[in-house]
Formats: C-alpha cells, sequence, structure tokens
C-alpha cells in the first residue's frame, strides 16, 4: 500500500507556516490488511484508523457520490482500486488537495500548488455545491488566510448553493463547529464578509446583523487575543437577540453566557463611576463566584466604549472586582451575632464602604489602585 499525507498539512508547509496534524490517505489497501498491520479502526462512515504508535488517523481512499440532501447525503467506496487523485478530487478547495510522499514529493494533479502561490481559494470541481459544508470551510479559510482572495466562479457556485435550499440543510452543531474556527482566525470579519457575499448568512445565522462597527470590534478582539466567546458576543452586538442566536447555533455554555451578558456589562460600564454602580455591576455579572468571566467582560467592552475608558476607568472598575471579592463575608456574618436576616444587608454594606474608599482615590483623596 502507498501512504500520502494530504490536505492542511501540504498546504501550510507550502506557505512556510507551523506543521499541525498531518492527515494520511493509504492507497491499495482494506481495511483487513490495515487492522492485520496494527491499525485501530475508528471511523464511522468510513473506514479512518488510528496508527499503533503515533495515534494519528490513517483514511483509505475513498470515493463519494451525492445519495441525498445536505453534507450526510453522500455514500462512499474504499477499495484498493481507488487512486489518490480519485481521493484528491472530492475535495472542496484545491489548496487543500494537494498529497505529499513519504519522501517529500509533491503530488498536485489539481493545480493546487499554483493556487496556493498565487493566494486562491478555487473549488476543485462542480460537485462542490453538493456539499454545504464546503460553503462554511470557504467562510472560514478566507477568514483564516486574509491574503487570499476567492476564484469569481468558486463564489458563484456558493451563490448556487445557496440558492438551490442545499445550504439549508445545515444542522446547527457543523455550523457552530466552523464558525468558531472562523472567528478565531487571522481575519474574522472575513467569515461574515463571505456568507453575506454568498446570501448563505442568513440562512445559517438567522437574526445576526452586521453592522458598520463589526470589523473595529473584531479588529480589537484580535488585537487583544481576546477568546472565542468574547468574539462571539462582540460579533452578535448589534443582532437583537445574541444569546437566542448562540443557543439556536448549539455554542457552548460559555458562549451563550457571553453573549447575554456583554450588553449588561456595557450597560454597567457606561455608568457613572460610583460604588453603587461597581457593586451591582459585579453582582449582575456573578463576579464573585467567576472573576475571571467578569475581568474578560470588562475587557471585550473596551472593544466598543470609548478609547479614554481603558486608560482612566479601566483600572477602577478591576480594582473594584477584588475589593468587593477582598470583604471578609465570614467575619461581618459573625459581627451580626446571630441576626441572620441582617447578615446579607450587612455584607452589601461592607463592600460598599470598601468600594468608596477605593474610589476616593479617584477623586485624589488617596493613591492610584495598582
Amino acid at each position: 500500500m502507498q501512504v500520502y499525507v494530504v490536505g492542511g498539512a501540504v498546504r501550510d508547509a507550502l506557505l512556510g507556516l507551523p506543521a499541525g496534524d498531518c492527515d494520511w490517505v493509504v492507497v491499495g489497501a482494506t481495511p483487513e490488511a490495515m487492522t492485520e498491520r496494527g491499525f485501530v479502526p475508528v471511523g464511522g462512515d468510513f473506514p479512518v484508523f488510528l496508527h499503533p504508535r503515533t495515534h494519528q488517523e490513517y483514511a483509505l481512499a475513498r470515493t463519494e457520490r451525492k445519495s441525498g440532501r445536505g453534507y450526510q447525503g453522500f455514500t462512499f467506496y474504499t477499495g484498493p482500486e481507488v487512486s489518490l487523485a480519485d481521493d484528491l478530487r472530492r475535495r472542496d478547495l484545491t489548496v487543500n488537495a494537494i498529497a505529499q510522499t513519504r519522501d517529500g514529493q509533491l503530488v498536485d494533479p489539481l493545480n493546487g500548488v499554483a493556487d496556493v502561490q498565487a493566494r486562491i481559494l478555487r473549488h476543485v470541481g462542480d460537485a462542490f455545491v453538493e456539499d454545504p459544508v464546503r460553503l462554511l470551510r470557504l467562510a472560514r479559510f478566507a477568514a483564516r488566510f486574509s491574503d487570499f482572495d476567492i476564484a469569481p466562479e468558486t463564489l458563484a457556485l456558493a451563490r448556487h448553493m445557496v440558492g438551490n435550499g442545499e445550504v439549508d440543510a445545515l444542522v446547527p452543531e457543523r455550523v457552530w463547529r466552523e464558525i468558531s474556527k472562523g472567528l478565531t482566525s487571522e481575519s474574522p470579519l472575513r467569515l461574515f464578509e463571505v456568507l453575506a457575499a454568498t446570501g448563505a448568512l442568513a440562512r445559517v445565522m438567522p437574526g445576526f446583523v452586521m453592522d458598520a462597527q463589526l470589523g473595529d470590534r473584531l479588529a480589537c478582539a484580535v488585537a487583544h487575543g481576546l477568546a472565542l466567546p468574547a468574539r462571539f458576543a462582540l460579533a452578535c452586538l448589534a443582532s437583537p437577540q445574541p444569546e437566542l442566536l448562540a443557543r439556536h447555533l448549539k455554542a457552548p455554555t460559555d458562549v451563550i453566557d457571553f453573549a447575554r451578558l456583554l450588553p449588561l456589562a456595557l450597560q454597567g460600564l457606561g455608568q457613572p463611576l460610583a460604588a453603587s454602580a461597581v457593586l451591582s455591576l459585579v453582582e449582575q455579572l456573578d463576579g464573585l463566584r467567576k472573576p475571571e468571566r467578569f475581568v474578560d467582560l470588562v475587557q471585550a467592552a473596551t472593544c466598543v466604549l470609548p478609547d479614554d475608558f481603558a486608560n482612566t476607568l479601566l483600572p477602577y472598575w478591576l480594582q473594584g472586582l477584588q475589593t468587593v471579592r477582598a470583604v471578609d463575608a465570614g467575619a461581618v456574618a459573625r459581627a451580626c451575632a446571630g441576626r441572620v436576616a441582617d447578615i446579607k444587608a450587612a455584607v452589601r454594606a461592607a463592600r460598599l464602604e470598601a468600594l468608596q474608599r477605593l474610589l476616593a482615590v479617584k477623586d485624589g483623596r488617596g493613591d492610584h489602585p495598582a
């Protein structure tokens, strides 16, 4: 049997990018031959095996045929007679359809190397329209490789995919998988631009609003290295119901929570700085139990608030969280001498008093916070 590295590892090596996980294709083998060599079968729809020592994935070369609607509507065929070229022709983009032998020789029947050099994202063939996931991947790769252009004929095929309703077969979990990768890429704005240009944005992210400030918010998120929950919340800030959109996409809980809380954070941070305002926001955002998320929310808010907020007010809000958390609630409770009904109010009063001392600094009556 013959073994080749395929796809992203080859593409990224040509671009001089760090090597990621290697995907291997095996030509001229059968499932029985793979198991006899110690490979462990893990594939569901088609034969994929784990190497007995490296645990990397090895897939048998295969062809595919459209048999139904959506990205799952395919039947696959694997057999020792399926060639490497057959396998490469079923892939999405030419830059992802390059193979390499173990000794470093490139196998490039679809001219993917030329498209890597020309910085072009081009579909492999007309079968591109048969799998709606390819449209999402096109948008995601455009976000990752910001200096790549999309071939006009590829964009036209993507629009056709939306027009014929194929994209409507995508399930939210699959949409989220590609959206999340695009958001954490170098140029997340391009993800939404490509989806909008193809007409797919309203289909896969119903209710999402692209406003004029979207690019600035996402560029700020990239510049500050903000994590996925913050990037999604910033992207959806102009949308009327960002939390519901996150739920529709079956996003993780931390993403849903961030989408719900960022508008509240912005509302609170927009209030005049006062002890009561700081404490109310800490309570509203559950900063006592989840201080790291509170900090992340405030930092994400700096991508929306005026520039002078980060330089002048941000240190006080962050120090305010530390001040509230530093109050010894247990000691306050013990001082209430068994008056259980008074404990909650007493703890809150102690926290307000500590914040008032902190904010006296801002008015010039003390040292600045660390």
